[in-house]
């Protein structure tokens, strides 16, 4: 029970983020597509970390490199997810309404990708490797 209503609010957040990354494209202000390039972050992120898993099995281990390389280049992912409409809002290839917009709907999605590693990452009955 816990874990569909987990679920429910992951869905929940992402659809809220997905809905502040479209309203930032396609208000009739702004009507501008290109904030829609931080998606390939977005599938992008979880990747690194989602290998890490597979290779390394030790989970006791105080310090792992592969999987601190995994955090890094996930960090570096996400830090790019929310430098790209900045560089386009300074640019003028999108407004500075839509940067917000755009940067709203990244901390919903990427909190919504967290919350599905903490809720699905641990190594029990039902774990993330299932999907």
């Amino acid at each position: 029970a816990c874990r569909a209503a987990a679920l429910i609010s992951l869905s929940f957040g992402g659809a809220v983020g997905l809905m502040f990354l479209m309203l930032g494209c396609a208000l009739p202000q702004y009507n501008q597509y290109w904030p829609l390039f931080v998606l390939f972050f977005y599938v992008l992120s979880p990747i690194p970390y989602c290998i890490a898993r597979r290779l390394v099995d030790d989970t006791d281990a105080a310090s792992n490199a592969c999987k601190e390389l995994a955090i890094f280049l996930t960090t570096g992912i996400v830090v790019s997810a929310f430098g790209l409409p900045i560089v386009f809002a300074r640019a003028e290839l999108i407004y500075w309404g839509a940067c917000a917009l755009v940067l709203t709907g990244n901390t919903v999605i990427f909190a919504t990708i967290l919350g599905f590693f903490l809720v699905f990452g641990s190594n029990d009955d039902f774990s993330w490797q299932q999907w």
